[in-house]
Parts: structure tokens; sequence; C-alpha cells
């Protein structure tokens, strides 16, 4: 599985890393990043569920 942000449509809120701080997390410049691909076995529930909390619907998961 692959994260992936579109930082173009990011806004910052700091969702997905709250959901999912082994995948996700902020940047230097305020936007989310996914920092960990493929997504550990262990974190996809918690990636996916970053991917459908996010406000901004900035967050892509291919399986």
């Amino acid at each position: 599985m692959i994260a992936e942000v579109d930082q173009n449509e990011c806004i910052g809120c700091e969702s997905c890393p709250a959901f999912c701080p082994e995948v996700f997390r902020m940047g230097a410049d305020g936007l989310a990043e996914a920092y960990t691909n493929p997504v550990p076995s262990e974190c996809e529930e918690a990636a996916k569920e970053a991917a459908e909390g996010c406000p901004a619907h900035c967050i892509s998961i291919e399986e």
C-alpha cells in the first residue's frame, strides 16, 4: 500500500499524523507528507482512517 498527500490541496490541519504518525508527518512548510512508503502492514488501517478523516480529501491510498 502506498500513501500520498496532494500538497496543493493540504490545509495543514494535522489530522493525518494524529491518526497515523507512523506514515504521516507535518513538513517544515506546514503541510502534511507521507514519509513511510510502502505503508507497513500493521499501519494500513490507520492510514486508511487518516485518508477518510482528511477534511481536505488530499490523501490517496493505493492498494
